[in-house]
C-alpha cells in the first residue's frame, strides 16, 4: 500500500529516527492504550509504511523482547507480542512525559533551584556522564560546577544522578530567587542554548505544516511521525517559564501545533489501527 508522507519524508525518517525508537512510539500511542496482544505482521505492516526494512523491523521486535518490554505468544505458526509490566511501566512514563511536556504552561513562583558539584578536572568522561544526566534532567549548566533551574521540584531527581555518579559529597543545593544583580534572561540564554531549541522547534513545524493526510492510514502514519518528532523535546527542552524566553518563543506555537494535530488525527488513526491490528 502506498502511502502519502505528510509530515517527513522516507529518507528524513530513516535518518531521524531508528526502527526500535519508531516500534516504541507505535507501542505507546497504539498497543498501549487498546491493552491487546499485537501480531508481528501487523507490526511489520506499519514499520514498511514508515520507512522501516522488514528485515530491520524484526531485529528492532526482537531486540524490544530481548530488553524486557514486550512477551510472545505462540498461535499456530504465528506470534502475537504482549507489553510486559516493565514495558507497560516505561511506556506510560514515556507518554506522561510527552504529553505532559505539551500541556499548558505551569505559573513560576520565581525561585530557582541552584547545584554546585564538585567533579575532577581530569575527570572529563565523568564531567561528560554528569552534563548529559542533568541535562535530561532539564538542568542547564552556568559553569562547569553550577547547574540551575527555575523547576525547583526537580531537586529530587537531580540529587539521583549525583548519588548515581557518586557526587553527592562536595555538592550544595540552594533553592532561593534572584537578587538585584544580573538578568534573569541572560542566566537563562548562558545556561541552555535556546538558539538551537529554537531551530529544532522551527523544523518541526516545517516539518507538520506539510499536505494532511487523507485516508485513515495515511491520518495513522501521520499521527506516529508527529509523535515520533514530538518525543525529542522532552530531552531538549527544559520547558522554562514565559518569563525566561526570547519574546515569540517558537516551542509555544510548537506545543499548540502538536496537541491540534494529535487530537485531529487521533480518532482516524485509532480506526486504522483497528482495522490494521484485525487484519493482522
Amino acid at each position: 500500500m502506498e502511502v502519502d508522507g505528510p509530515v517527513v519524508t522516507r529518507r528524513q525518517e530513516l535518518g531521524a529516527a531508528s526502527a526500535r525508537s519508531l516500534l516504541l512510539t507505535v507501542l505507546g500511542e497504539f498497543v498501549l492504550p487498546d491493552g491487546r496482544a499485537v501480531w508481528t505482521a501487523t507490526l511489520i505492516d506499519l514499520l514498511a509504511d514508515l520507512g522501516v526494512a522488514e528485515k530491520a523491523a524484526r531485529q528492532a521486535i526482537m531486540r524490544t523482547a530481548e530488553s524486557g518490554w514486550i512477551a510472545a505468544s505462540r498461535v499456530g505458526r504465528e506470534t502475537r507480542w504482549s507489553l510486559t509490566a516493565a514495558g507497560t511501566r516505561l511506556l506510560r512514563e514515556g507518554t506522561d512525559r510527552i504529553y505532559g511536556f505539551a500541556a499548558e504552561e505551569r505559573p513560576w513562583d520565581g525561585r530557582w533551584l541552584v547545584l554546585t558539584i564538585g567533579v575532577p578536572e581530569n575527570n572529563r568522561a565523568l564531567r561528560q556522564r554528569l552534563r548529559t544526566r542533568l541535562g535530561w534532567t532539564g538542568l542547564g549548566s552556568v559553569n562547569p560546577t553550577t547547574w540551575v533551574t527555575p523547576r525547583v521540584d526537580r531537586e529530587p531527581e537531580a540529587c539521583l544522578v549525583l548519588e548515581d555518579l557518586g557526587l553527592l559529597t562536595g555538592s550544595w543545593s540552594f533553592v532561593a530567587s534572584a537578587g538585584g544583580l544580573g538578568d534573569e534572561r541572560s542566566l537563562a540564554r548562558t545556561a541552555w542554548d535556546l538558539d538551537a531549541i529554537e531551530r529544532r522547534y522551527e523544523e518541526f513545524l516545517d516539518l507538520v505544516s506539510r499536505p494532511r493526510p487523507r485516508t485513515d492510514r495515511q491520518a495513522l502514519i501521520a499521527q506516529v511521525r508527529l509523535v515520533q518528532e514530538w518525543r525529542r523535546f522532552p530531552l531538549l527542552d527544559p520547558a522554562l517559564p514565559r518569563e525566561l524566553l526570547p519574546p515569540r518563543w517558537s516551542g509555544n506555537r510548537a506545543a499548540e501545533v502538536f496537541r491540534e494535530r494529535h487530537a485531529a488525527w487521533a480518532p482516524r488513526a485509532m480506526a486504522a489501527w483497528a482495522e490494521l491490528s484485525h487484519r493482522g
